[in-house]
């Protein structure tokens, strides 16, 4: 199992063999040290957890170990993996042409109405329609009068948890801890991304 934290820095483009651009995200990914292990026979499941980014100017005390990061993830292992307290988990890890699993924090696009928020058509432009062009239309049901839980209407969107799969790795860089991928990623500059894979 490979997984690793990283920070989204910016999209960009590069160039393939045949001279094709292709669009890429450039991830800042690990260092990332293991903090904890969790096996089965004490923890009930088989587990990593793992920081990245030291927090700083901070002293740390013998209770608060593995609390010296600024990010603290954990990931389920499927079989047990040779790994020790304190080893460190970069970007050599993976190599060109993975397919990865990414997951991060949407940008936030603040409240918005139906159109935006779930895709709909909003109402007829003529025939008598005023002021409700982008409206949901018609919400409650006959007979019950009442709105239906889970109906589609406006609201706060984005700012969720966003898994891609199947993301192709583009380039490593393995001294500078760069990792570019192709296409977009969840979330905005500096989120922070999980990615693995199975």
């Amino acid at each position: 199992m490979k997984f690793i934290l990283g920070k989204k820095i910016g999209a960009s483009q590069v160039f393939d063999e045949k001279g094709n651009i292709v669009p890429v995200t450039w991830i800042s990914a690990g260092p990332c040290f293991v903090t904890q292990i969790k096996s089965k026979e004490k923890d009930g499941y088989d587990a990593l957890q793992i920081g990245f980014q030291k927090k700083k100017d901070k002293k740390v005390k013998k209770t608060e170990k593995g609390k010296e990061y600024q990010y603290l993830r954990e990931i389920r292992l499927v079989k047990k993996e040779n790994f020790k307290r304190g080893d460190e988990i970069s970007a050599s890890a993976f190599s060109e042409g993975d397919k990865v699993k990414i997951s991060g924090i949407s940008k936030g696009k603040g409240f918005q109405g139906v159109v935006k928020r779930w895709g709909f058509a909003g109402l007829p432009k003529t025939h008598g329609t005023k002021h409700m062009m982008r409206g949901p239309g018609s919400i409650g049901a006959g007979g019950a009068e009442r709105v239906f839980k889970g109906k589609k209407m406006g609201g706060r969107m984005g700012c969720e948890r966003v898994t891609i799969s199947d993301v192709k790795i583009i380039k490593v860089d393995k001294e500078k801890n760069l990792i570019a991928v192709k296409g977009a990623v969840p979330g905005s500059r500096g989120v922070l991304l999980e990615i693995s894979v199975a």
